[in-house]
């Protein structure tokens, strides 16, 4: 169909791709942790989109001008790893919520709509999301296929489609996870500088790449 081959490979392999741990999956965690299942899946929501975009934008042809420009690729490289380091600054510095019931430390609660611009913001402003759909995505086309852009748009979707099970799925574990342990009040700060932490380690790495 439109030229795809290897689909169950695509499928399984862009479900592992999913599931190794970055910035999406620490947002995701650390919202649902705090706030809620409701809001890691804002969070995840806005991921979804942003990868729709980078999707759109390596089927029209984007990507490849952003792969091309040096220039373009370390700008947008910059803004998102300056993101990164500002919500890991945001989670460093941030007064916390009040005490749950069991003791633990959660953060003060953000919209839904900001919820899902971090995650958007999060996801869109990786330059090598874009680039690693230019490299992973073509390899399960056909050369001769008749609609490559539509071929490459269904593959998007298909694994946006898996990303954004997973990214539920972690929602509504870290989430059930939270209600049920019973963390101390300092623990929980430490956890939350450490999450902070990562972001800002993440956001360096994306920088100095």
């Amino acid at each position: 169909m439109l030229g795809i081959h290897d689909l169950a490979l695509f499928i399984v392999s862009g479900l592992l791709l999913n599931i190794m741990p970055g910035p999406d999956s620490l947002l995701v965690m650390l919202r649902s942790g705090s706030q809620g299942w409701r809001a890691g899946s804002m969070a995840a929501l806005g991921i979804g989109t942003g990868t729709m975009v980078h999707v759109l934008a390596a089927a029209l042809g984007l990507s490849a001008l952003l792969s091309a420009s040096a220039s373009l690729f370390s700008v947008i490289k910059l803004l998102g790893a300056l993101y990164l380091i500002y919500l890991g600054i945001g989670l460093l510095c941030a007064r916390p919520g009040a005490p749950l019931d069991n003791g633990a430390l959660k953060l003060a609660p953000l919209p839904y709509g900001r919820l899902f611009w971090q995650g958007f913001l999060t996801n869109l402003l990786n330059p090598k999301v874009a680039l690693f759909f230019l490299a992973f995505v073509p390899q399960f086309i056909a050369p001769d296929a008749p609609q490559k852009a539509l071929a490459f748009i269904l593959l998007g979707c298909i694994f946006n489609l898996n990303g954004m099970i997973w990214c539920h799925l972690l929602a509504l574990s870290t989430a059930f996870a939270s209600s049920k342990l019973r963390l101390p009040v300092r623990l929980s700060q430490w956890l939350h500088r450490v999450m902070g932490g990562l972001f800002v380690a993440l956001g360096i790495r994306l920088a100095t790449e």
